[in-house]
């Protein structure tokens, strides 16, 4: 069993490092799982005299299956003196091959941070720690010093009001994905771990794509509603590593706790295996699939039977007017439409009205860009002016829609920017239904860019099991001119 560490700082006094030693415990397994230590003090069985009891219990019984321990300080810290020596006793009983991650989320500068990496890791002698990187480089850099051991920055986390700070987005790219990229540069070529929640396996994916050697805690499988072959497949490094699978209360507090961490482990290694079957999702694809997966949520993507204006009849209907009902939605959508308009050059946006006004002024908050439109018709009072907004004839703007068919709405909407002395050459959509809006806009010289294609949202909703097969061939057959 391991001791705790004497006091140090830089190197620690064992040559193998978290990484090397995680690595090395999951191989021997064959295992991704990962074990939480964080009992409620009311569920504890009354035969266990102390927690440290409790959670020797638990580490003799999951030994042989989980490749790393978290205990959360939460837990102990609310106990006082008794709780911080059982969370002691807890880190020095798992085995020596066995590390431990500390759930503490710790943050501070200078003198501050040192000293909660010193308890950490000399102190309580957890091997690794989650750190909040809120405070920036100077926040986690006292963390790093200790480079033997493992720091996991929140980056993407389970909790329902994460996206309040975490899905913020500037110039398209969000919050956590900044943390991702800062994660890299700060650790200076050595591994650091991100925290990313199982909730949206999509949004896992994405950062799996953009960092594919990166280390992921993920929670939230099971008891906050993560789909584990999702996340598996999403989160999975291409040498069948880099996730660790937490599960808590499902575990520690289920009625056989070694049977209950049999089948997690026994779930986990058949999803790996499922997975290593399947590509890797490109960070093209995790994109696709999470705006596909929200606009399905909001119901701006609808399958069935329905008729349209011409009195055809159309298998899916499609109805960006709801993005307006659905804040988060929103966001994404715009941070979508940011990526297609970093490349271009242009001076203003031009959202053709309704629908894409709301998405247009979205867009506009996120990337600082003046925002114009085209009325459907002139003024008939006052200025009696065609276009609403500021702008300079002989400046360029690129014309923002929900979606296109055909191209002669963009292209009507163009002539009148156009008359009016603007230079328009690119048009931005969320969803191109691929009939024809491409082929129309090239005839008039007129460069089209889209964020997905229905096609494209068609299969990743039936990979996702979101869109039953039946509805997803009547969707491809119609897009396809077939009866």
């Amino acid at each position: 069993m391991r001791n705790a560490l004497p006091s140090f700082k830089g190197n620690s006094v064992s040559s193998v490092s978290f990484w090397q030693k995680l690595e090395t415990s999951m191989r021997a397994r064959d295992s991704l799982l990962c074990v939480g230590l964080d009992p409620r003090r009311e569920q504890i069985p009354p035969h266990y005299a102390t927690l440290a009891d409790f959670n020797r219990a638990i580490i003799d019984a999951t030994a042989h299956l989980a490749c790393i321990y978290k205990p959360n300080i939460a837990f102990y810290e609310a106990l006082g003196r008794a709780g911080m020596d059982a969370l002691r006793e807890t880190i020095a009983y798992v085995p020596e091959d066995i590390p431990v991650l500390l759930d503490a989320k710790r943050n501070d500068i200078a003198s501050t941070a040192q000293a909660y990496a010193k308890a950490a890791f000399e102190d309580l002698g957890a091997d690794a720690l989650t750190v909040n990187p809120y405070l920036g480089a100077d926040g986690v850099a006292p963390f790093l010093e200790y480079e033997e051991r493992g720091v996991f920055l929140l980056c993407k986390t389970s909790n329902p009001s994460a996206g309040e700070l975490q899905d913020w987005s500037q110039g398209g790219v969000s919050l956590y994905r900044h943390v991702a990229q800062l994660a890299e540069s700060w650790a200076g070529g050595r591994a650091i771990g991100l925290v990313v929640g199982a909730t949206y396996p999509e949004i896992l994916a994405q950062v799996r794509a953009a960092h594919p050697n990166a280390w992921f805690l993920v929670p939230g499988v099971g008891t906050q509603g993560g789909d584990l072959e999702a996340v598996v497949h999403a989160g999975l490094r291409a040498d069948g590593l880099g996730l660790l699978i937490n599960s808590s209360r499902g575990i520690i507090h289920a009625e056989d706790p070694r049977a209950a961490a049999a089948t997690l482990h026994r779930q986990i290694n058949a999803a790996r295996k499922k997975a290593s079957l399947s590509p890797a999702l490109s960070e093209r694809d995790a994109e696709v699939r999470l705006l596909s997966r929200v606009l399905y949520e909001a119901d701006c993507l609808r399958f069935g039977d329905f008729v349209l204006h011409s009195g055809a009849h159309s298998p899916v209907y499609v109805d960006m007017r709801r993005l307006v009902t659905y804040p988060r939605a929103l966001d994404i959508v715009a941070r979508s439409y940011v990526k297609l308009l970093n490349p271009l050059q242009y001076d203003r946006i031009a959202a053709i009205p309704y629908a894409a006004l709301p998405i247009g002024t979205a867009v506009a908050l996120q990337t600082g860009d003046p925002l114009i439109y085209p009325r459907h018709e002139a003024k008939v009072y006052g200025t009696r002016q065609r276009i609403e907004g500021e702008f300079q004839p002989g400046e360029r703007a690129v014309l923002l829609d929900d979606l296109i068919t055909r191209g002669g709405s963009k292209l009507e909407a163009r002539q009148v920017l156009v008359e009016e002395g603007l230079i328009v050459e690119d048009v931005v959509v969320l969803l191109d239904r691929e009939q024809g809006g491409t082929e129309d806009l090239a005839q008039q010289g007129v460069r089209l860019h889209a964020a997905l294609t229905l096609r494209e949202a068609v299969d990743s909703l039936a990979g996702l099991g979101l869109l039953d097969s039946a509805d997803a061939r009547r969707v491809r057959d119609y897009l396809a001119g077939e009866p």
